[in-house]
């Protein structure tokens, strides 16, 4: 049997394998019934049909024609890695501002269509985002700036 949407494929046993993590951890979880369900049976069901969807995937790829798989580029995946690292170590001693701010500018290095201007736009933007809502909105207890 050839495959003949390389995307679908991977895309389907991905789902697959997502949907019977999430049943198998659920048995750990009281089910319940369907009138009073327990902690299991919410992701037991979401698993089941996220298998499902992904066996429905899988099987088309094998029927329709699809595009090829690209290329995966290891770069913008370790790029984007040392970003999160980097806001980890630096929201405790820097504070939110700059941990958010250094994650986005190092974030975007990872993109092809990397522009300086449009990325300290965005910067400044999610840093002003992520103040509102965590700082004041839910009163989170993150210092601003070095200092604060």
């Amino acid at each position: 049997m050839k495959i003949k949407a390389p995307k679908d494929f991977w895309a389907g046993l991905m789902f697959i394998a997502i949907g019977v993590g999430f049943v198998v951890v659920a048995q750990n979880y009281n089910m319940g019934t369907a009138l009073r369900m327990g902690p299991g049976y919410f992701p037991t069901v979401l698993g089941g049909l996220l298998a499902f969807l992904g066996l429905i995937i899988f099987g088309q790829s094998f029927a329709v024609k699809g595009e090829p798989l690209p290329t995966f580029k290891l770069r913008p995946v370790i790029i984007v890695l040392i970003g999160i690292c980097l806001f980890g170590a630096l929201i405790r001693t820097l504070g939110l501002i700059p941990a958010v701010l250094t994650l986005v500018l190092v974030s975007a290095v990872g993109h092809q269509a990397f522009r300086w201007q449009s990325t300290i736009v965005l910067a400044i933007g999610l840093a002003a985002f992520a103040v509102l809502v965590f700082y004041y909105g839910l009163g989170l207890p993150y210092k601003l700036y070095p200092g604060h």
